[in-house]
């Protein structure tokens, strides 16, 4: 009866292909949708004329190091807080409960750390690019493998980042697939490469604004049909979807309190830590302090993105019940499900889809502009500037601004190859958790313990990640297989796969990033170990001191610099 009124209900101004309900924007939507790209065009069009007009590579890659601390908080949290994030927190909560809330407990650790360890020694050495640390401590070949990683890292995420999003609008709305592809990749790329740095965060301050009033336009209208907030606690409570504290130790589960709230704080810190495009805001601060402060203003904002996502999914439940989209065929995968929600709580509010639709894609456009400029910045100063002859600051200046274009037409490319890859989207997404663990692993090897050396680094990172990467795609390879066997031989590698099948595969998620990480460091230093320590007298010697003495650390660096 309910699948047959609402095939009523949306027979009129929507229309269905097959099983799956599909429903069309307005007008209005369009302009609202339309406005975010021009205004997004435009902030970087303004710092691209204005100012020093980037004709430094200083302005340009690092904001002539002059910005405050409010919108660099906000383009901090604006980086990671993709259009995957908000498809995929509500749709979490709807299926498996609030457990996922506790993540929030890993913030509070995952922003001090960084704060008071990370940060005073990349802002004290004054560096472009956080790989120039590894040089100083380790040797090139540590920081030419480090910046390699994180290129492969970045590239393949940001065009799953860039498609995702636009497949589940596609499927839901029929908004064009590639027309939504090619308007965010072209326009996010021509305001990073023509705005530089500081039209980045001021557009990630735009969007993010907009994140907030789009997910608050769902949450409000929401609630309201679904008769009060006491109303949908009342239904998630009845429908068990209300999760108390799981102290459960198991690091075989998927959520409890110790995976969320401690396995999250490597998460947090391989991103607000290590990560270029987030030491890259750090560094761009006028001041220490600032730069300081703004990771403690991102720790109150990730708690209300946190709050948003996990309210939309109660929500969501309150409307739907257990007869989930997805379940009734609506829809065909749990990233289009948050899309149909909007769709049908909003349809007889001309716009509010429309805005929506933009918040969506403002958290692409903020995690997209932040991988171009990140990558043009570690490509020119890790990659280009130690290996040629010294150049003019103009021709520096303009082989930036063609590295952040080529970059976005390498999005572009991977967006076209992620829509070749089906069921293996999933896969690739998890390519960022890989390697985000790995590199996490090899500062805090470098930063922690002086007796480790370069050869000691280059296996531990190569170890952490053979390790990632075996753990993360053998899980997802055994999922597929034991999901869809085939053939009589398929169906013995499934009941091989079963038996062989170690706690490894079974592994949370959340406990990723600090598993790897501690492969590079325990492996890194037994490998420093058997080929010899590091002279004591060296650089390393003075990174014991980093717990108490920071400015020791980072003076002593500047001199090693200089030589």
């Amino acid at each position: 009866v309910r699948a047959t009124s609402l095939r009523v209900l949306l027979s009129t101004p929507h229309s269905i292909m097959g099983d799956v309900v599909q429903m069309h924007f307005s007008t209005v939507d369009y302009v609202i949708f339309v406005v975010l790209l021009v205004a997004s065009a435009g902030i970087g069009l303004y710092y691209a004329f204005s100012g020093g007009r980037q004709r430094t590579t200083q302005e340009f890659l690092l904001a002539d190091r002059s910005m405050r601390c409010l919108p660099v908080s906000l383009s901090l949290l604006a980086t990671f807080q993709s259009a995957v994030a908000i498809l995929g927190a509500p749709s979490e909560i709807y299926t498996h409960g609030t457990q996922y809330w506790f993540l929030g407990c890993s913030y509070f650790l995952g922003l001090l750390i960084p704060a008071h360890i990370f940060i005073p020694v990349f802002y004290r050495l004054r560096l472009s690019s956080a790989y120039q640390y590894l040089e100083l401590r380790f040797s090139k070949s540590v920081r030419i493998c480090g910046t390699m990683t994180f290129i492969f890292q970045m590239v393949i995420y940001m065009g799953v980042v860039l498609y995702a999003p636009a497949l589940a609008l596609n499927a839901v709305t029929g908004f064009d697939l590639w027309g939504a592809v090619l308007a965010i990749g072209l326009v996010c790329t021509l305001y990073t490469a023509l705005g530089g740095l500081k039209a980045v965060i001021w557009t990630d301050v735009f969007q993010t604004i907009v994140m907030f009033a789009g997910q608050l336009a769902v949450i409000i209208v929401g609630t309201h049909q679904a008769g009060g907030i006491a109303e949908v606690w009342r239904k998630a409570q009845n429908g068990s979807r209300i999760s108390g504290l799981d102290l459960n130790p198991d690091p075989l589960e998927r959520h409890t309190f110790w995976t969320l709230g401690v396995g999250g704080i490597f998460l947090m810190l391989a991103l607000y830590g290590v990560n270029q495009a987030q030491v890259q805001r750090y560094l761009c601060s006028r001041t220490e302090k600032e730069a300081i402060m703004s990771c403690y203003a991102v720790f109150p904002c990730q708690q209300i993105v946190l709050t948003l996502g996990c309210l939309m999914g109660l929500v969501m439940y309150a409307r739907y019940g257990e007869e989930s989209p997805l379940d009734q065929g609506y829809v065909k995968s749990n990233d289009q499900m948050v899309l149909y929600f909007v769709m049908d709580v909003l349809r007889d509010l001309p716009g509010l889809p429309g805005l929506f639709v933009a918040c969506l894609f403002s958290g692409a456009l903020s995690t997209i502009s932040s991988a171009f400029n990140s990558l043009a910045t570690v490509t020119m100063e890790d990659l280009i500037k130690p290996h040629v002859r010294p150049m003019t600051e103009a021709r520096a200046t303009l082989l930036s601004k063609m590295l952040a274009l080529a970059y976005g037409l390498v999005c572009l490319a991977m967006a076209y190859i992620a829509s070749l890859m089906g069921s293996v989207l999933q896969a690739a997404l998890s390519i960022f958790g890989m390697v985000g663990g790995p590199l996490l692993g090899l500062f805090c090897l470098g930063m922690f313990f002086p007796w480790a050396n370069s050869t000691g680094a280059l296996v531990g990172l190569a170890s952490g990640l053979v390790m990632a990467f075996w753990i993360g795609i053998g899980t997802v390879m055994t999922t597929l297989i034991t999901s869809k066997p085939r053939s009589i031989l398929l169906i013995k590698a499934v009941i091989l796969a079963s038996v062989a099948k170690t706690a490894l595969y079974s592994l949370s998620y959340m406990w990723y990033s600090a598993h790897n990480s501690a492969t590079v460091v325990v492996v890194g230093l037994l490998v420093s170990f058997l080929t010899g320590k590091v002279c004591f007298q060296n650089t390393s010697s003075t990174l014991i001191v980093l717990l108490y003495h920071c400015e020791y650390v980072a003076c002593c660096l500047n001199c090693e610099m200089l030589k």
